[in-house]
């Protein structure tokens, strides 16, 4: 987390990564949520992405991530930045998330409960690499609703995982994903007293 001083308070900015499945929405909720021109790297999906891309589950889809997508927001009374990565969804891409999540504090995990299993290989990536991390249902129309017991159960994730439920078009549920996860983040690294 970097931090700058000025006469009357200080500012601190930090990294947060949007992460999860092909479709996930992850490139909606950053455009959501950004109080920038999000910075986005997609393309058009093409007749060579058959078979290479799973597009069973998103048939309307038409472009998708190739390398990420960045946003920023400030959260409070301009006391902290939050810079916003969001990584490609397909596995061809997968080997620049080691670099997307170097030097963030936490990660969002996209889940859309009409793929779950898309989620199985994001949730371990994490895992394996002690990062923070919060389970965002996206509520996408027309999608089976789960209460968020029943698919922390089906992730296999302990109880101390935060899983919460969103609409990435939204701007107020994204940012409360944010804020989720600033805070679960932080507690991860502050030690406890008793």
């Amino acid at each position: 987390m970097a931090y700058a001083r000025s006469e009357t308070h200080t500012v601190a900015s930090t990294k947060i990564v949007i992460a999860g499945g092909f479709g996930a929405g992850k490139t909606t909720f950053v455009g959501a949520v950004s109080e920038i021109m999000p910075l986005r790297t997609e393309a058009i999906l093409t007749e060579e992405s058959v078979g290479v891309d799973e597009l069973e589950g998103t048939p309307d889809k038409k472009t998708t991530t190739v390398a990420m997508d960045f946003g920023r927001i400030t959260l409070g009374d301009e006391d902290l930045i939050l810079y916003l990565f969001g990584t490609p969804g397909q596995r061809r891409f997968w080997f620049m998330w080691d670099d997307l999540v170097r030097g963030a504090i936490g990660a969002i995990v996209l889940v859309d409960v009409r793929r779950l299993q898309d989620s199985f290989a994001t949730v371990d990536f994490f895992e394996a690499r002690r990062l923070p991390f919060l389970i965002a249902i996206n509520n996408f129309d027309g999608a089976p609703r789960y209460p968020e017991g029943e698919v922390r159960k089906a992730l296999s994730l302990p109880d101390s995982v935060p899983v919460i439920t969103i609409d990435a078009r939204q701007r107020d549920s994204a940012k409360h994903a944010l804020i989720a996860i600033a805070e679960y983040a932080l507690a991860q690294l502050t030690p406890s007293r008793g």
